[in-house]
């Protein structure tokens, strides 16, 4: 088991998630990959998205439904900076996970995280387990509740 993977699983039990990992015979780096072989609807996709403050180099992690996209100039009035994306190696280096594969906890370093209120429409969602071809599936809610995140108006 890789350790990205095993970082995931030690942070769905120690937030006492009672998730499956599963992995997939294709990869799940994008959004339409992950849909098609979880075999969800697009927008059950929890899309990891990080940004670097401009001014602080903090990095802030949105959550957002599989069809939708950050609006930078939205997402930037919660973390009160204006946002640029971050790069892969930054990413990797406070997360632990490369681009394609950022599971929405088990982070290296703790982040602030928004969600895209959509994703909570559904009962379940799938969402990366630190690995392009590693999801789990969860109850948008309990996930809220165990990463700490704040629901906003990030969207396009």
């Amino acid at each position: 088991m890789s350790k990205s993977l095993a970082r995931v699983k030690a942070a769905i039990a120690a937030a006492g998630l009672q998730i499956e990992l599963r992995e997939m015979p294709g990869e799940t780096r994008t959004a339409v990959q992950a849909a098609s072989e979880a075999g969800c609807g697009l927008n059950q996709i929890v899309k990891s998205i990080l940004f670097q403050g401009a001014q602080s180099g903090r990095l802030y992690l949105f959550l957002t439904a599989g069809g939708n996209q950050v609006d930078t100039s939205r997402a930037a009035r919660l973390p009160g900076e204006s946002l640029e994306r971050a790069d892969g190696q930054r990413v990797r280096e406070v997360t632990g996970f490369a681009i394609g594969g950022v599971a929405p906890l088990g982070h290296l370093s703790p982040l602030p995280v928004w969600i895209d209120p959509a994703l909570l429409d559904f009962a379940r969602v799938w969402a990366a387990a630190g690995t392009p071809r590693h999801v789990f599936a969860v109850d948008p809610a309990a996930l809220k509740a165990a990463i700490g995140a704040v629901p906003g108006n990030f969207v396009m």
